[in-house]
């Protein structure tokens, strides 16, 4: 049920010390990327028992990495060159996972995680697709297509924590899990709306715009003001309800996951519906500034569950392993 044991119980391949030194390093180079950039997730991934966390710090820190080539702002890479680049990591992956040396210092942690867990391969291929996706499209018809580019951005990353996750029945967990990555990256499209828009792309999908007497022009120029205007609001209400019934879906697969690991994601659920909460309460001004959820309040979220959290995991350690 718990999945593999902590780091070195099981080890994958003839590892010598520095090559240990290097996975270890690898693996605190991806906290590191977590703490400083995703601070609602890796609050509740710190409710995790302390040996699953290293590996949900891993994929974080490819995922990060990944967007990163795509987005960094302080980049002179053209887009091309950005694709090439994503394409140079997705080779590098490959070769870690075959257990090839590799240069970048995050794929030995992401490659050990993925052979740990028996994360599917596939998963890693569509979330960099839907990367790749990002330096040649700025935008989606339909909603139905903007869910195509999330499966591979968002539901990928869900189907890769999975087994992390331990779900007692994986099957009825993966839609669940995919119904989570939707919401959280949908209320992240709403919140950084002029963030992408200043990256020349809008994850608002066209006909959502017409429908609501909008183009991108009307965009540009609420940004220009740094105020949302009233049919950018209705628009974003609207998109905010497809959220919500993401949430919805997602919830009913938390109790399906191992004990040691329904505190993390309840946490993380309600720290990412809180952000949606926050854009609510703001009435959909996302244009001025970065809305966030106050501290005091993600600290609460977090609080709150931490004593399951903990009983869990002492539970976790006195039940036998499994095989």
């Amino acid at each position: 049920m718990g999945g593999p044991r902590p780091i070195g119980d099981r080890p994958i391949g003839d590892r010598s010390g520095d090559a240990r030194a290097g996975l270890a390093a690898s693996y605190a180079r991806c906290r590191r990327i977590h703490a400083e950039h995703g601070r609602s997730y890796y609050l509740a991934t710190l409710l995790l028992p302390r040996w699953k966390r290293p590996h949900v710090h891993a994929l974080y820190g490819f995922t990060r990495h990944a967007d990163d080539i795509v987005d960094d702002p302080g980049s002179p890479l053209s887009a091309r060159q950005r694709a090439e680049r994503l394409a140079g990591l997705h080779t590098e992956l490959r070769a870690a996972l075959a257990g090839d040396p590799v240069t970048d210092p995050i794929l030995p942690a992401v490659a050990h995680t993925v052979r740990a867990f028996g994360i599917a391969t596939a998963d890693l291929d569509t979330f960099l697709a839907s990367m790749t996706a990002d330096t040649i499209q700025s935008g989606y018809q339909s909603y139905a297509d903007l869910l195509g580019y999330m499966e591979g951005s968002a539901a990928a990353i869900g189907s890769m924590m999975l087994p992390i996750l331990a779900p007692s029945d994986v099957d009825g967990a993966r839609e669940p899990a995919r119904q989570l990555g939707f919401a959280f990256q949908l209320t992240n499209f709403l919140r950084d709306v002029g963030e992408d828009l200043d990256r020349g792309r809008v994850y608002l999908p066209t006909r959502d715009l017409a429908a609501f007497g909008l183009t991108r022009d009307h965009l540009r120029a609420d940004r220009a003001t740094g105020r949302a205007s009233q049919p950018l609001r209705a628009l974003l209400r609207f998109e905010a309800g497809r959220a919500h019934d993401h949430y919805a879906r997602a919830e009913p697969g938390i109790n399906l996951l191992a004990p040691s690991s329904r505190p993390c994601i309840r946490a993380a659920l309600e720290l990412y519906r809180g952000i949606l909460d926050e854009i609510e309460r703001a009435d959909f001004e996302v244009l001025r500034a970065r809305v966030r959820v106050p501290r005091r309040r993600r600290l609460a979220i977090a609080a709150r569950h931490l004593v399951a959290a903990r009983a869990a995991e002492r539970a976790e350690r006195r039940a036998p392993a499994a095989g």
